[in-house]
């Protein structure tokens, strides 16, 4: 498998109610790529917060004052340290200061993640095959820290028309053995690699990724196949 991955550029600040799949087929069919049947478009989650209005006003004099934003939009506080907190959201996802973000926006303002990220993808993904005639799957990304490892990478926090996950249970591997609990979760290593070509200030929220596997491209989740279950996790 051969990938491509090409930053799509000329997308101008996002408002509220703004045709977002239409915005992006346009940017998309205009610059270097084009759009293709199979093609994931992976979308940044700060250009679809804004576009569905989850953005708040904060103090812009006061560092601090989105912290009790924080506290209402997590479901569980599992970590604190000085002004740093880990929690759990309301989709499941365990992050910092329940992805509330201050980067890339206005000042006074933060953005909130989607209400439901996936259904986020599937409006995208319907939108854009009506503007443009292809089927293209869709990855919402967004930037996450990693528990025991330094730096960030971007994950996939919503998807639609590929799925989540890649279940290899029962194949073998290069010496014939066969693999027992191996599941690929290519909608982070595809959010992943995207970001090389979007970047954290370039300004480039969108990233058409071309040649992934034909039969990853399905029906999918992040809700329902990459959360996972407290009953499963040993670590909460």
């Amino acid at each position: 498998m051969t990938l491509q991955i090409f930053p799509v550029h000329d997308i101008p600040e996002i408002t509220r109610a703004v045709d977002l799949g239409g915005m992006i087929a346009g940017a998309c069919q205009a610059g270097e790529s084009g759009l293709q049947d199979g093609d994931v478009l992976v979308v940044t989650q700060k250009i679809v917060s804004k576009a569905e209005g989850a953005m708040v006003d904060i103090d812009p004099t006061n560092p601090l004052s989105h912290k009790p934003i924080v506290e209402r939009e997590s479901v569980r506080i599992l970590r604190r340290r000085g002004e740093l907190i880990i929690s759990e959201t309301k989709h499941g996802f365990v992050c910092a200061n329940a992805g509330i973000d201050l980067s890339n926006v206005a000042r006074g303002q933060a953005a909130l993640l989607p209400e439901d990220s996936d259904r986020s993808a599937r409006r995208l993904r319907d939108r854009i095959r009506a503007v443009a005639g292809v089927e293209v799957a869709i990855i919402i990304s967004d930037t996450f820290g990693r528990p025991w490892r330094r730096g960030v990478t971007d994950v996939a926090i919503g998807c639609a028309g590929i799925g989540a996950v890649v279940d290899l249970r029962g194949t073998t591997d290069s010496l014939g053995r066969e693999l027992m609990v191996t599941e690929v979760c290519v909608v982070d290593e595809i959010a992943g690699a995207a970001d090389l070509v979007c970047g954290k200030a370039a300004g480039v929220p969108v990233a058409v990724v071309r040649g992934v596997e034909p039969e990853w491209l399905r029906q999918g989740s992040v809700h329902d196949e990459i959360v996972r279950d407290p009953a499963d996790d040993l670590f909460r």
